[in-house]
This record gives C-alpha cells, sequence and structure tokens, in this order.
C-alpha cells in the first residue's frame, strides 16, 4: 500500500494542514531517499522522508503508512524520526533564540512583555519621589 506524500505528512502531524505539507512539497522542503519530490508522489513502508524547516532537516522513517490525520499519541507508530540528537538540540536553541530577540517594527509590547522588561530593568517608578 502506498499514499501521497502531502497526506502522509499531514497524518503525521508534521504540518498542521495538507495544503501546507503540499506547498512544502512544491517549494522543494521534502525529500524521499535523498531526492526532491512533488506532493503527488508515493510513499511506501521502509522509505525515509526529509522535510526541511529553515536552516535544519529532520528525518522520519515510514513504519506504516495512514491516510487519516492521527493523534499525537499514535504517531510513533507510524513513523520513527531519525533525525540526529545534536541537530534536535540545535533546533530548540534556535527557537529559544528567536523567542528572546523581539523583532523592531513588531508594535508595542504586549503587557507581559513590558512587565517582563520592567522586571528585567528593575526600575521603580515612583513618582512621588519627585
Amino acid at each position: 500500500m502506498s499514499i501521497r506524500i502531502d497526506k502522509y505528512l499531514y497524518s503525521i502531524r508534521v504540518f498542521k494542514t495538507r495544503s501546507l505539507a503540499a506547498q512544502a512539497c512544491d517549494l522543494e522542503k521534502v525529500k524521499i531517499g535523498g531526492q526532491w519530490v512533488k506532493a503527488s508522489r508515493n510513499v511506501k513502508p521502509g522509505d525515509v522522508v526529509s522535510v526541511k524547516f529553515g536552516p535544519f532537516e529532520r528525518s522520519w522513517k515510514v513504519i506504516e503508512v495512514i491516510g487519516n490525520r492521527q493523534p499525537a499519541r499514535k504517531v510513533p507508530e507510524f513513523c520513527e524520526e531519525t533525525t540526529p540528537d545534536e541537530t534536535i538540540a540545535q533546533m530548540k536553541a534556535h527557537a529559544a533564540a528567536r523567542a528572546a530577540w523581539r523583532q523592531p517594527g513588531l508594535g508595542r509590547p504586549t503587557k507581559k512583555e513590558r512587565r517582563d522588561l520592567d522586571d528585567f530593568m528593575d526600575v521603580d517608578l515612583d513618582f512621588d519621589d519627585w
């Protein structure tokens, strides 16, 4: 049995929607066995699927093909992640660094960001002393 790669990636929760999975295939971000593939390419058990996310590439080995989206707890029954641990650690560090830095031009900070900033700066705005 085989199934389209975009449907499989959606089913194992790599992408939130099937259209995002198909778009990733169109943008040459999905490989099967080291070759870029289109969304219509079929995947079968034993294939190694790689998906590029920014500067990082994650990969999974197909254990069983499915067509319906599965709960997160059932995903390991259908695929095995083969991404090296060091790459996963780099991805987590990159995500933490991006979250810590607010990009210029995004507008005013939220209330939580403002409180965090005030706590960081340790500013006491007591105007009674002026």
